[in-house]
């Protein structure tokens, strides 16, 4: 299996993101998307999101750290979850998401360690 860290896609006119083919295994326990750090989303497993990043939302700290709730607020606001599509390999990602991250039809995904990083690639910008 190839080793796939970066791809390009045009989504469709439902908003559906194709998965390419290497990486559908990848997502097999579902799919979760939500705001960054900056203005571009995360794309996660949901096992991954599950384990790793609930984990850490809800182990960083004193519930009254503004930090931690800060860092929570981001992750939770306008966070989806979806089951990939086996068949074609898509998933949909919201209007609020696209929005946030300036994407209008093409993206780039670039993989950080366990997640991904979607950007609008450089003809939408």
């Amino acid at each position: 299996m190839a080793n796939v860290d970066y791809f390009e896609r045009k989504l469709d006119d439902k908003h559906r993101l194709t998965i390419p083919t290497e990486l559908r295994n990848e997502f097999t326990s579902g799919v979760v998307l939500t705001r960054g750090f900056g203005q571009y989303l995360h794309l996660y497993s949901k096992t991954v999101w599950d384990q790793e990043v609930e984990s850490a939302l809800n182990s960083s700290g004193s519930i009254l750290d503004e930090k931690t709730a800060d860092i929570n607020v981001r992750f939770r606001r306008g966070k989806t979850e979806a089951a990939l599509d086996q068949k074609q390999g898509r998933v949909t990602i919201e209007q609020h998401l696209l929005d946030y991250a300036k994407i209008d039809h093409g993206l780039v995904a670039v993989r950080a360690g366990a997640y991904w990083r979607i950007l609008p690639s450089d003809t939408d910008a």
